[in-house]
């Protein structure tokens, strides 16, 4: 029997979802979601299918669903919380949003040349190996297709990110609260440029948001943008 993986991201943003259940006016890049660059990054989304890889509760892709008139955004997770919180907070956004509860590898491996847009928002970039993911996206994009991600920097705490395509270790719980571990992939912009560029991306442009405030939690953005050849 196939043991279905624990959700690790079961506990992530429940409290916000009672006390924040508006479609979000505003969208940025950065970690402290307060400044920087917004939608404008992905250029005019009229008419445009558009996926949101590892998009948690669905805000920046319920966002773009009511603000920029695309085709459709979907806003995939492979959290079953999280999916079902995106569908309770915005499921009226159908069709133009449409929940997708799907890993992301999977989801664009079933979905080859479907996408105009790709981004994520320190989503599953972030949290799949980049030497499968990335392949992935480019196959799963148009000719001519954007990918956009957001992604740290630096590890939270101020640690430099990896020179090496290793990922670092992060804790989480399990939906019952056990202790449990995630593997997050922080790595350097010259690393990322080399992964887009052999995952066959041109057009790669590199970024570097500065942290908005000091403290622990704090930390820059890399903010990564690159096409499939047209």
């Amino acid at each position: 029997m196939t043991r279905t993986a624990p959700d690790l991201w079961h506990h992530y943003g429940r409290t916000r979802q009672a006390t924040d259940r508006a479609v979000p006016d505003t969208f940025h890049w950065n970690w402290s979601q307060d400044s920087g660059p917004g939608v404008e990054v992905l250029g005019d989304l009229t008419g445009l299918r558009v996926g949101d890889l590892g998009a948690g509760a669905g805000r920046h892709a319920a966002h773009l669903a009511a603000h920029h008139r695309p085709a459709v955004t979907d806003a995939v997770d492979a959290s079953p919380g999280q999916c079902a919180m995106a569908t309770d907070l915005y499921g009226h956004l159908a069709p133009r949003l449409r929940v997708v509860p799907s890993d992301a590898v999977g989801h664009l491996r079933a979905t080859r040349g479907a996408y105009d847009v790709l981004y994520s928002v320190f989503g599953a970039l972030d949290f799949t190996e980049p030497g499968t993911l990335l392949p992935a996206a480019r196959a799963a994009l148009r000719p001519g297709g954007r990918l956009a991600f957001s992604t740290l920097a630096h590890c939270l705490g101020g640690a430099p990110a990896r020179s090496r395509v290793r990922p670092v270790d992060v804790p989480a719980r399990t939906r019952d609260g056990e202790p449990a571990t995630l593997r997050r992939w922080v790595l350097k912009d010259h690393v990322w440029r080399t992964l887009l560029d052999e995952a066959g991306f041109t057009r790669i442009a590199i970024d570097v948001l500065p942290a908005a405030a000091q403290g622990q939690r704090t930390a820059g953005t890399l903010l990564v943008t690159a096409r499939r050849p047209g």
